[in-house]
């Protein structure tokens, strides 16, 4: 996401080229999407499918994407959760978080990759990740065999946003945010408000709109050191949750920096106070 800030010195130079659209198809906005995502391959020769415990979870889009993601399944469940990432990497790089919430937290867990990252097809976009988390948590109410809007959200930086969206327009059973933003044009205003961000970016993940429609349980956390998304931002967005919440700031943290054992006890006594869950869907035989 430093690349994103570092990039927009270059917007007024793509206005000098003939950029007068701001569309999706604009040089600026592949500029922009480039800058935003930086999705790396899946590393085959370093992963053994048949050494690990995680499963791997094959989907499809409704714009017809394959992908793919990881589940590690848990015998009883505090919770069934589905973790969006940030915009770097692939679901590799996440496997020690998911083990940790498997093991630490109690919960049956699943990231996957956007479209564009690690075995995932396609190319990344605000609408195409969005539309990714849902075809994820689609994948995963199957899989449980619980109701969509049973599933904790759970998600990181850029992730986070997309946990957002997710939860304001289907809700869920609960909101974990971490690190993350109001909106993608206030993180860059930030850092060079003369490049006119507000104007210029065409992805926005407004997430500040977004979760005023979200009344569900809220656990947001944020390091007090983030040089990258100041903490000022995430309690911006916090004010703007109108549900019950909880915010949770790490000293000392930066922007990347593991959460302490402090957040963890905090997490714990959030995913106790979660609304009983629904029963699993029952499966009827045919006669």
């Amino acid at each position: 996401m430093a690349r994103l800030l570092i990039g927009f010195l270059l917007a007024p130079m793509a206005c000098l080229l003939g950029c007068a659209q701001f569309t999706s198809v604009s040089p600026l906005a592949q500029l922009e999407r480039s800058l935003i995502f930086q999705p790396s391959e899946f590393p085959e020769e370093k992963w053994s499918e048949s050494e690990t415990p995680f499963e791997d979870a094959w989907f499809t889009t409704p714009d017809g994407q394959s992908l793919h993601g990881l589940f590690l399944p848990h015998p009883n469940p505090r919770a069934i959760a589905l973790f969006c990432h940030g915009n770097a990497g692939n679901v590799v790089s996440r496997t020690p978080s998911l083990w940790l919430l498997n093991q630490r937290h109690g919960l049956a867990v699943m990231t996957f990759d956007y479209r564009g990252y690690g075995r995932s097809e396609g190319t990344p976009s605000e609408r195409g990740i969005l539309a990714d988390a849902r075809a994820a948590r689609t994948w995963l109410a199957q899989r449980t065999n619980v109701p969509e809007r049973e599933i904790v959200l759970l998600g990181r930086s850029l992730g986070a946003a997309v946990a957002v969206d997710l939860a304001s327009q289907d809700d869920a059973r609960g909101l974990v945010l971490a690190s993350t933003f109001t909106s993608l044009p206030d993180v860059a205003a930030q850092h060079m408000p003369w490049t006119l961000p507000h104007v210029f970016m065409t992805h926005r993940l407004n997430s500040e709109a977004k979760i005023k429609r979200y009344h569900g349980p809220l656990l947001q956390s944020h390091g007090d050191a983030d040089e990258l998304i100041p903490i000022e931002l995430a309690m911006e967005l916090f004010k703007s949750a109108p549900g019950p919440k909880q915010f949770v700031a790490i000293h000392g943290a930066g922007h990347n920096d593991p959460q302490n054992e402090d957040y963890r006890q905090a997490f714990d006594r959030f995913l106790d106070s979660l609304p009983p869950a629904a029963a699993p869907r029952q499966v009827v035989a045919d006669p």
